[in-house]
């Protein structure tokens, strides 16, 4: 074969290999509930949607094909309030694999029910980072920031406050949309304070329990259960400060929303002092799973410490 050949396929591969794109993301949009002979629309809109989600770069990190992070979108539409306008919720789950094992872990669940939106069929979705085009392509955005900083943060403390920042100026850009879900007057749990709440400064220990949890602990459990169980108690306490900043912080509920059932799960074997110590301290920072929580003590003992 020519050389030159060979060198041009070699870096041709390369090229691909570096360029990959982020996600890897399992886009679906209902319908069911809007009444309409014209079905065809949908299909278009869900296609498109993961073609903008799936074949955009979006940042400059050469990540290769088997890197790509796990996500689903859910799009639940509930009215067709005109010819190319719509309004219902989406719903974003992203997950990240254990080291040496073939599980992933949930890292992002949530339920956005502020979602009104306009979508033409075949129209190209636009997005830039220095305005805001449309409230379709700013949401999707913005979810595809949030769930690219929470894996980045997840190898490295503060690993993805590039993303989480660039999700913040995707708020800022949308302060004059007329849409929900990027005002702080209008809630205190929507896009706008999840943004926020990811780079105040008083969360800080939030970065820090991601990384611990998950590169320390987790990725960690197969081999050394005990050692990674301790980072992950630790991880979790941590969590405290945030609690008594403002035990109604948006990422806490976020936080456990997403990993309340591992927790449990990740407990199951542990020493009954363990057992007690955790369970006293997720009662205290997440209440509303409090009844979960309780199954740690009552679940069989995993020994004798």
């Amino acid at each position: 074969m020519n050389k030159k050949l060979v060198l041009y396929i070699l870096f041709g591969v390369f090229a691909v290999n570096i360029s990959a794109q982020e996600l890897l993301c399992n886009v679906r949009v209902n319908s069911s509930q809007v009444q309409t002979s014209d079905r065809k629309v949908f299909q278009t809109m869900q296609t498109e949607i993961y073609e903008f989600i799936n074949n955009k770069k979006w940042s400059t990190t050469n990540i290769q094909n088997e890197e790509r992070i796990e996500c689903t979108i859910m799009i639940n539409i509930s009215k067709k309030i005109s010819n190319d306008e719509f309004e219902g919720s989406i719903q974003i789950q992203s997950t990240r694999p254990v080291y040496g094992t073939s599980y992933k872990s949930t890292l992002f669940n949530y339920l956005d029910n502020n979602f009104r939106f306009k979508y033409l069929e075949y129209q190209s979705l636009e997005f830039s980072e220095s305005t805001h085009m449309s409230n379709l392509t700013s949401v999707l955005a913005f979810y595809v920031n949030i769930v690219l900083g929470l894996d980045f943060a997840t190898y490295s403390e503060e690993g993805g406050n590039v993303y989480f920042n660039m999700a913040q100026k995707i708020v800022s850009n949308a302060q004059n949309a007329p849409e929900k879900g990027w005002k702080a007057f209008e809630s205190d749990k929507n896009r706008y304070w999840l943004a926020h709440d990811l780079m105040d400064q008083r969360y800080s220990d939030f970065h820090m329990c991601m990384y611990r949890y998950h590169r320390m602990g987790m990725d960690k459990l197969g081999e050394e259960p005990d050692d990674a169980r301790f980072e992950i108690t630790e991880a979790l306490e941590s969590l405290k400060s945030i609690y008594r900043e403002n035990a109604s912080a948006f990422i806490l509920k976020l936080f456990f929303d997403a990993k309340s059932d591992e927790i449990i799960k990740i407990y199951s074997e542990a020493f009954p002092n363990e057992k007690a110590r955790i369970a006293k301290t997720l009662i205290e920072i997440d209440p509303s799973h409090s009844t979960k929580y309780q199954a740690i003590t009552n679940s069989s003992e995993g020994g004798s410490r």
